[in-house]
């Protein structure tokens, strides 16, 4: 049986089509982001990654999404799905890198927002900070009063959006004149390292159909959100490859497309007609921003979840009186934002595409766990493939997700995997302290007094840091390979960046290493073998 919502929260009438404005919000917004791939990917290799994509990749997550978000309909969506199917160390791993990666998400959302005005208005850095900063604070109001009020704005700004996005589609379209396939790839890039520049920017703008379940608990009818997941994969497929290819027809110049002073799509409307191009940036500063309202709510919702489970800190579950918002959590999320977004777009993207990315595959293993051990489960939208089916549905996007942990850049393994150390550190921390799911059932969550952590929790986090050892021990050996060196000092500007970085992951992994083996030995002195010692008391363990 699914869990009860938290009595705090206030449930609302929500509409389909309002589930699909703001499932729309929360991956898309428009296309907004594919400037910066066909420059570094080359005008083919993008077309074809937003054609294939959404097949290997968004659509399996829609699919599952949707089939999961039908049967465990509750608030924290996703993060309940793996806690189901994976118990509560691996919950709270998907549920923490996936919020930690929305909570960085919507700040490159900001800053994409800001880079847009700037491309109009000569502004001061102070002056840009500002226009994000007073976006931050009006949104977060807007979270406050409450999904209804977020859902009328995200409908609002996704029929701009669809509306002027169109518009480049059919005036692309009307003033054919280059070849939008031509040249594949950039001439003095193969095909490989093509795929290796964009996949990160290529999964991100696909991603985000699972965020909207987090909001579960508060839908009346949450069956709403798979079918409005089913409309909006497509919808968004329209949105990202049409007016693309429309635009690389009608302007060309393919090397001098850009967010940050390049060729954009406002620019196919701007050539014909000026002050329409105009209005094509306004729209594309309130689609951010949008993306922006839109996952403040879903983010806000993924610790709140985190917190009522007693795995995150317990002020995170206040809850307005009149409005039955988790207030605390969107403060925090506000603030956040309002530090982070000083920080330019590249910085962000290394550190939130290798979280969700991990959570993604988790989300999908714990999709295949539950066809294969609750066969029974009320499944109201269930995928047609048969179980063996699912699973082969499922392949395709954990393979891409593994490829893209390698092939991003050096920069980008890195700084993920440290990222993704996150997760056991807080989950440790915030276990004992907090209790976890033993406040809640002493009996199923038992804790061994002896690591204040569930038992069998050592071993499973020695299990962890084995994974991220692998992760290391591979890129070790193929990074050195795959990358060239001069590009790392070209970019961040110092001679010998690359060998550091690769210095910083030896020197990782072998910690990572050294960890996992002491948690090893540790575990089999603490760890019960054969059969679970009577659970310990809250009292005993002086929670």
């Amino acid at each position: 049986m699914n869990g009860p919502a938290h009595a705090d929260l206030k449930k609302y009438r929500v509409s389909t089509s309002t589930v699909v404005f703001m499932i729309f919000c929360l991956c898309a917004a428009g296309a907004y982001g594919i400037e910066d791939m066909i420059p570094q990917a080359g005008p083919g290799l993008t077309l074809v990654m937003l054609i294939v994509l959404p097949f290997l990749w968004s659509t399996p997550m829609g699919l599952v999404a949707s089939e999961l978000g039908s049967a465990i309909p509750e608030e924290g969506g996703f993060y309940k799905w793996v806690q189901r199917a994976c118990g509560e160390f691996w919950g709270f791993q998907a549920g923490w890198w996936r919020t930690i990666s929305i909570y960085v998400d919507n700040t490159i959302y900001v800053v994409l927002a800001g880079s847009y005005v700037a491309s109009v208005v000569a502004l001061t850095p102070t002056e840009e900070y500002l226009i994000k900063a007073s976006m931050i604070v009006f949104f977060t109001y807007i979270n406050i009063r409450g999904i209804r009020d977020v859902g009328f704005v995200s409908s609002t700004i996704s029929i701009l959006v669809m509306i002027a996005f169109a518009m480049v589609a059919v005036v692309g379209f009307a003033t054919w004149q280059s070849k939008p396939f031509e040249p594949f790839t950039p001439p003095d890039q193969t095909l490989v390292q093509s795929i290796g520049d964009v996949i990160a920017i290529g999964i991100w703008m696909y991603s985000g159909y699972e965020s909207m379940s987090t909001m579960a608990g508060e839908i009346e009818d949450p069956q709403v959100i798979p079918k409005a997941t089913l409309i909006t994969v497509p919808l968004i497929m329209a949105v990202y490859i049409l007016p693309t290819m429309g635009g690389l027809a009608s302007l060309g110049s393919w090397s001098e497309w850009g967010s940050a002073g390049g060729y954009s799509y406002g620019d196919v409307i701007a050539t014909y007609a000026p002050s329409l191009g105009i209005l094509f940036v306004a729209v594309a500063v309130l689609a951010n921003f949008s993306v922006f309202n839109t996952y403040i709510a879903s983010g806000s919702r993924g610790f709140f979840a985190l917190a009522d489970d007693n795995l995150a800190p317990p002020a995170l579950v206040k809850c307005s009186k009149n409005r039955g918002v988790p207030y605390v959590a969107v403060l925090s999320l506000g603030t956040f934002s309002l530090i982070a977004c000083t920080f330019p777009f590249e910085v962000i993207v290394v550190v939130d595409v290798m979280l969700f990315v991990a959570a993604y595959v988790l989300i999908f293993i714990s999709a295949c766990i539950l066809r294969v051990k609750e066969p029974d489960l009320e499944r109201p939208f269930k995928v047609p493939f048969g179980t063996r089916g699912f699973i082969a549905m499922c392949i395709p996007p954990v393979a891409i997700a593994l490829l893209a942990l390698f092939i991003s850049g050096t920069d980008y393994f890195l700084g993920g995997m440290l990222a993704l150390l996150s997760g056991p550190l807080a989950y440790v921390v915030f276990k004992r302290r907090y209790g976890g799911l033993m406040k809640k059932d002493p009996e199923r969550y038992p804790i061994n007094p002896t690591t204040m952590l569930a038992f069998g929790d050592i071993r499973r986090l020695a299990w962890m840091f084995g994974c991220l050892t692998a992760a290391g021990l591979i890129a070790v050996f193929f990074l050195p390979w795959y990358e060239d060196p001069q590009y790392y000092a070209a970019a961040y500007g110092i001679d010998g960046f690359f060998d550091i970085l690769m210095s910083g992951i030896r020197w990782m992994t072998a910690a990572f290493g050294l960890t996992a083996t002491a948690l090893l030995v540790i575990a089999k002195r603490v760890e019960p073998t054969n059969q679970k010692p009577a659970p310990a008391t809250v009292h005993e363990l002086r929670l």
